[in-house]
């Protein structure tokens, strides 16, 4: 089962979505591999700081944020990767690391990779390291609205 909160945002707005179950996996590939899932299509949510401010960013597995060209797309002068003791208590409800990309449940802004922008579906952690929420990528963008920014680059 999804996380509550995100499992009630999801229904009360009508959204199709499914529940997958995987086995424990912390790193994003891993967590492409033990659900099957190709690594474009699985997002993953990193927490940076933007001139001191938190956002969270959403990007494919399959990639990593180039931290010049997120900097030269918000025009923030520091740019810097959140630690995870910076952002526990603003995902209470959530393991460490598992964030579902809904940064506006949870009061701050998300900032979305032009590359996941591309797919149909995604899949994403829903709270916890066995658990993956799929839907329609438009279903995601319309209830988020996040900014969609070239931010990320192929991992190497």
């Amino acid at each position: 089962m999804p996380l509550t909160k995100l499992k009630e945002y999801l229904d009360d707005h009508g959204v199709w979505y499914e529940c997958l179950k995987h086995d424990k996996a912390f790193t994003a590939p891993e967590i492409a591999a033990t659900a099957h899932i190709p690594g474009q299509e699985l997002a993953k949510s990193v927490i940076v700081k933007l001139d001191g401010r938190m956002v969270m960013t959403v990007l494919p597995a399959s990639e990593q944020i180039d931290f010049d060209l997120l900097q030269e797309a918000t025009g923030a002068l520091d740019v810097e990767l959140a630690r995870e003791e910076d952002f526990n208590e603003v995902f209470p409800d959530c393991d460490i690391g598992a964030m579902p990309p809904f940064g506006n449940i949870y009061g701050i802004d998300v900032y979305v990779a032009d590359s996941l922008a591309l797919d149909e579906l995604i899949a994403f952690n829903a709270g916890s390291h066995t658990e993956l929420v799929r839907m329609a990528y438009a279903d995601f963008e319309r209830l988020v609205q996040p900014e969609i920014l070239r931010m990320s680059v192929q991992l190497s």
